[in-house]
């Protein structure tokens, strides 16, 4: 126990005296938080919106308004032809171009309908379907509006049904994606540190030569290895709590769950990512190495979490490899604690499986680690 203590001193004393290392450890991850949850939204404003006015009547200026009026869209100057406004989209001056058909209010007051030709900048398709569904919602305003005047001017006595729905959103009310984003980029922030730290740290060791003069002692496999990845697995709780503080501070994120819940979570969460580390220093020879394999790991594991895309829309032997990706468990549980105040028997099936992983992950780095003496 002894010899364990003295390792976990070493690399500690080891960690601070590398000045160039804290910040990475504790500056870089809490700025990246802040940023990243500022930044990565998939709600889309100031969307450079144009128009063709073929009609010149006052439902043309009304839809317009309707338009102008949304938070969502800029709009600006109209053209005269559809070349024009063809050659705006091209050049990127415009990203939505509503073409409004000449007689478009005498068709809406005759057969109470119209046409009209809406053309999107479609080069971020996801961009584009947001923005589409924007467009959507204004031109259903329109018409209840329209339809409204319409029953008012005729001579039918009775209105048409009208259904009201009041929605009631639950665990996000305010429907603030920031709520969404920062429990998913604080688990990217403390995998990531905890996965490159260890992967590089028993590297080192092999790059200036102590690994070989550590295994010619009478230290032992697992005292070595607990002394070395017992420091960043602190590292990673005390990520954890920096980032949970900040959430809390800057981005009023809610905490409706069990702080001990979440912590034991990443007890072992922590233990899996390290034993990834170490299995990927034991069969690399430079840190340059282990950094690429790591990061390599590292990206597919964060598109295939569930943390910017569904995993519902991902096809099927895509979603069979994401029960093999920790970071979607880790998202999920995050998540489910910090939002709907989920409990121990709700998030069981994700502890499961990670306890699991953890047992062996951390059963393969510790096999593939040789000690020569």
């Amino acid at each position: 126990m002894k010899i364990t203590l003295y390792i976990i001193q070493k690399e500690f004393k080891q960690i601070f005296r590398n000045k160039g290392m804290l910040p990475i450890i504790f500056v870089l991850p809490l700025l990246q938080l802040i940023i990243l949850s500022n930044t990565a939204t998939f709600e889309v404003k100031n969307i450079q919106f144009s128009y063709i006015d073929n009609d010149h009547s006052t439902s043309s200026r009304a839809l317009l308004e309707k338009f102008n009026a949304s938070t969502y869209f800029d709009v600006v100057n109209g053209f005269n032809t559809s070349k024009e406004a063809e050659s705006a989209m091209l050049e990127g001056a415009v990203d939505v171009v509503l073409e409004i058909p000449t007689d478009f209010h005498q068709h809406l007051l005759k057969n109470q309908k119209a046409v009209l030709g809406i053309r999107i900048n479609a080069i971020d398709g996801a961009a584009a379907g947001v923005t589409n569904v924007y467009i959507l919602q204004v031109l259903k305003s329109y018409n209840k509006q329209l339809q409204t005047k319409l029953v008012q001017f005729s001579n039918y006595n009775e209105k048409p049904v009208t259904i009201i729905t009041i929605p009631s959103f639950w665990y996000n009310e305010t429907l603030n994606y920031k709520t969404f984003m920062v429990p998913g980029i604080l688990v990217l922030l403390v995998t990531m540190i905890t996965l490159f730290l260890s992967g590089m740290n028993i590297v080192r060791e092999k790059e200036i030569g102590t690994l070989e003069q550590i295994n010619v002692t009478p230290i032992k496999k697992n005292q070595f290895i607990i002394g070395k990845l017992f420091p960043f697995w602190i590292i990673g709780i005390l990520l954890l709590s920096v980032g949970l503080i900040i959430s809390k501070i800057i981005f009023n994120v809610p905490m409706l769950g069990s702080y001990i819940l979440m912590y034991s979570y990443t007890t072992i969460y922590i233990l899996v990512i390290l034993g990834i580390g170490l299995f990927i220093s034991n069969y690399t020879d430079t840190q340059q190495q282990a950094m690429f394999i790591a990061w390599f790991f590292m990206v597919i594991f964060i598109l295939m979490s569930g943390l910017f895309t569904p995993i519902e829309s991902m096809p099927n032997w895509a979603q069979f490899i994401t029960e093999f990706n920790p970071i979607k468990y880790f998202v999920e549980v995050m998540r489910m604690v910090m939002l709907k105040g989920a409990s121990f028997n709700d998030i069981l099936p994700q502890f499961l499986k990670t306890l699991l992983y953890a047992i062996v992950m951390n059963a393969l780095a510790v096999w593939s680690y040789k000690k020569t003496n």
